[in-house]
């Protein structure tokens, strides 16, 4: 497989893109490419790498297009190449896809308690987990291996893997005000599906006051869900980690958030 396409893969699906890893799996007779071509389809239809070009080429496209609007995660392709069919090459080939970077990223600042059990529970329900926290100690794979850890100084996060996209849920639960106050800041204007900040009612208050007056826009403090979670009158992390995923599948299928607080 190309090393170069897997690279370029990675880079769009870390920016939030997603698109149909599509991969010669088998050759019968002649075929326009070998095992292991692989393409990349975009949603817009545009692509990078190649199996082969033609009309091959060009109904895997529409193939890839179709999963993509299916929702289904993979599918197996196979075509004949024959007169019949339009080719004259006389083989067939097996092209398997696989959708890629369609997960919706749930992005922990704070690898505490309550982060690490957020990430776990997170992670069980399908989100890809990144998390950071500026202690190496506490972020690290061993620590919480179901995730992508980042250990760095607050103002490193972009140069170190964190990128906010559409699809980002942001969960903010650092080890204190003065850090969520720095995690707030720092992602004024970035994207995201989600914004959530861990706290009392009366510390939140502070913390928006002392925020607004540095600056950060009131667009963003305003979207920021908080306190974070349903109300469920959870005490543990665990408990925490259930009430702010049940506040995250809520938004994330467009629940009423308004009338799940107001259930009695």
């Amino acid at each position: 497989m190309n090393m170069e396409l897997l690279r370029q893969i990675d880079e769009e699906v870390s920016e939030g893109g997603y698109g149909v890893l599509c991969t010669v799996t088998e050759e019968l007779g002649s075929t326009p490419r070998s095992r292991g071509a692989s393409m990349w389809v975009r949603p817009d239809g545009s692509i990078s790498g190649t199996i082969g070009g033609g009309l091959v080429e060009y109904e895997a496209i529409q193939q890839a297009l179709e999963l993509l609007a299916s929702g289904e995660p993979n599918t197996t392709w196979r075509k004949n190449l024959t007169e019949k069919e339009g080719m004259a090459c006389g083989g067939a080939a097996t092209v398997y896809m696989e959708v890629l970077g369609r997960e919706d990223d749930l992005v922990i600042f704070g690898a505490g308690h309550v982060g690490k059990a957020v990430a776990e529970l997170g992670a069980f329900c399908g989100f890809r987990v990144i998390v950071w926290d500026e202690r190496e100690e506490f972020a690290n794979l061993q620590k919480i291996p179901r995730a992508k850890t980042i250990a760095c100084p607050i103002e490193e996060i972009y140069e170190n893997g964190i990128k906010l996209h559409e699809r980002s849920y942001v969960v903010i639960m650092t080890r204190g005000h003065s850090l969520d106050s720095e995690v707030v800041t720092i992602t004024d204007k970035q994207p995201g599906a989600y914004y959530g900040m861990i706290g009392s009612r009366s510390k939140i208050a502070t913390v928006r006051k002392q925020l607004l007056e540095q600056g950060v826009s009131e667009e963003h403090l305003d979207r920021i869900h908080k306190p974070i979670g349903l109300p469920l009158k959870a005490e543990t992390p665990e408990e925490i980690a259930v009430s702010v995923l049940a506040e995250l599948i809520a938004v994330r299928h467009g629940a009423n958030l308004a009338a799940l607080r107001d259930a009695r």
